[in-house]
């Protein structure tokens, strides 16, 4: 499954590619305040899929433009075809595939393909993580301290800004560094890698992180909501990183949260 997930991360990759000399000739859409869709969006998640359907015809579905598809089935794919669609549009060098299979309620297989670079991150449940078919594990960094974390900004959603910056601001005096790349999808791959050694942001969807926190997980690094339980996918609210800083990550932030307006609208 993980191989016809590469084949088809590697389709979508081909066409991000193929576009990149024409993105001033692209048809743009936006589905919300600062939420782009194009047509290479479009493209890459429909060969993926064909492929998918190709291999697994009684799978179902769930992707960032077609929505869902055959909800009902035990093996679903979730897909983000181009994860960091304003940064492609922009030329900014930043954007990922990302294809995640999940059997019931279990993540059970991950992809992340960065077509610019050809770095592919793959895990299977129970095997480990790989980029480019090497072992990768996430950093051995002892404590928060001298950290260096990667985050997204609050940009289709300003409404619970005071709260997210209440954690930047927390954990901004102890790491000797935040990024803000772009692409959850790539945060989360990089962590697994140990080029970062912690990850949070708010109200993501499923096909942003699903395939990424298994690859970090494989890696050995650990992944929660704000609360330290395994609801991400479903609030979109994740903490990832290597499991010395993780402990610190989450006393930091967990408050931050638990009493915040965003907290009771969101009702967690």
């Amino acid at each position: 499954m993980v191989n016809i997930a590469v084949r088809a991360a590697r389709a979508a990759g081909n066409i991000i590619v193929r576009n990149m000399d024409r993105i001033d000739r692209l048809t743009i859409a936006t589905k919300r305040s600062n939420d782009f869709v194009s047509e290479v969006d479009q493209q890459a998640e429909a060969a993926i899929i064909e492929i998918l359907k190709q291999a697994y015809p009684d799978h179902g579905f769930y992707a960032e433009e077609s929505g869902r598809q055959g909800e009902n089935a035990e093996y679903q794919w979730i897909i983000d075809p181009l994860d960091g669609t304003t940064n492609y549009l922009h030329g900014f060098p930043q954007f990922a595939v990302s294809i995640a299979l999940k059997h019931k309620a279990r993540l059970e297989a991950g992809v992340i393909y960065d077509p610019l670079s050809q770095e592919l991150f793959t895990a299977a449940r129970g095997e480990g993580a790989q980029m480019n078919e090497k072992r990768i594990r996430v950093s051995g960094h002892k404590g928060l301290k001298g950290t260096l974390l990667s985050t997204g900004f609050p940009y289709t959603d300003q409404s619970y800004l005071d709260t997210y910056l209440e954690t930047m601001k927390a954990l901004m005096a102890p790491a000797a560094g935040i990024r803000r790349p772009g692409s959850a999808a790539l945060d989360l791959a990089w962590l697994a890698a140990g080029r970062t050694d912690g990850f949070w942001e708010f109200n993501l969807n499923a096909w942003d992180i699903a395939a990424g926190a298994l690859i970090v997980r494989e890696a050995g690094g650990i992944v929660t909501d704000f609360y330290g339980q395994d609801g991400y996918l479903e609030s979109g609210d994740i903490i990832a990183a290597s499991p010395k800083v993780f402990p610190e990550m989450l006393k930091i932030i967990e408050p931050c949260v638990r009493n915040s307006e965003y907290a009771k609208r969101h009702n967690i």
